[in-house]
């Protein structure tokens, strides 16, 4: 059986379908047979930051109802052979999803794939808690903002208390904590949470931090997950992620504040 992760935060802008396709691409890149679903029905992004916009035929809820068969819809990734997307529908409202169509599709791709990854849409309506009820870990990710840390924590409780394993007993989502858009500089300032400060209010193990980065934005608007970009900090950054998920020891990157020489002083520089 496949593990199903679901990417959640509660909060929109913190980077949840761009560490979806990121983390979904890298562990495709370990050979693990990886699905990435998009549940944000109406809103649909992942299918142009994973540079598949122009793929799409069907989708998650022509699958649902029964207008196409799942094999029509996937859409196998060209740059990692054990990737693949199931897109969401552009046109199509929330309530076409329905708890048992999700539990069919999930229980299909679990026959031919590792991983599932779940790219919740932002709050609690019912594409966010239908991406969330088959999980058997979630990522959480969060901004070092106050406002974002907070709808973390009330995620936190809805997926120990409204997801299938706490309906049937059967033991708690693994939690991850990701933090992205992290910027020591703007710590050090004191105009962002220090990590040790988000870390104590959601006490859940830290699984990553991605650095504040332009080359997040340049990759979704070329579509190419930014984990394929080896010279970006935040691609760097996750790919870290992935091995840690993945069980290997990796020490955590990108915590402190650069310190520039005189030349990048007088000339400037920026993070890839």
């Amino acid at each position: 059986m496949a593990e199903v992760i679901v990417v959640t935060s509660g909060k929109g802008g913190v980077g949840k379908t761009t560490t979806s396709a990121a983390f979904g691409t890298g562990l495709a890149q370990r050979g693990k047979r990886t699905v990435v679903i998009d549940f944000d029905v109406g809103l649909r992004n992942l299918d142009l930051i994973m540079g598949v916009e122009r793929r799409v035929v069907f989708d998650i809820v022509n699958v649902i109802q029964g207008e196409a068969k799942l094999n029509q819809a996937l859409i196998r990734d060209k740059r990692v052979d054990t990737l693949a997307i199931l897109p969401a529908s552009q046109t199509r409202d929330k309530d076409a999803l329905t708890k048992d169509g999700v539990r069919q599709i999930i229980e299909e791709l679990s026959r031919d794939f590792d991983y599932i990854l779940c790219d919740s849409p932002a709050g609690i309506e019912k594409g966010a808690m239908l991406a969330l009820y088959f999980a058997d870990q979630a990522l959480i990710v969060t901004n070092p903002e106050v406002s974002s840390v907070r709808d973390s924590d009330r995620i936190l409780g809805v997926l120990q208390s409204r997801s299938r394993r706490a309906e049937e007993k059967l033991g708690r989502v693994k939690e991850h904590l990701l933090v992205t858009r992290y910027d020591p500089a703007r710590v050090e300032r004191g105009e962002m949470l220090k990590l040790e400060d988000v870390q104590e209010i959601l006490a859940i193990p830290l699984l990553g931090v991605v650095p504040e980065s332009e080359s997040v934005l340049r990759a979704s608007n070329t579509g190419t997950p930014v984990i394929l970009d080896a010279e970006s900090i935040a691609g760097q950054a996750y790919k870290d992620a992935v091995d840690r998920f993945l069980g290997e020891d990796v020490p955590h990157r990108f915590l402190e504040p650069e310190r520039k020489g005189l030349f990048r002083r007088l000339f400037g520089g920026r993070a890839a």
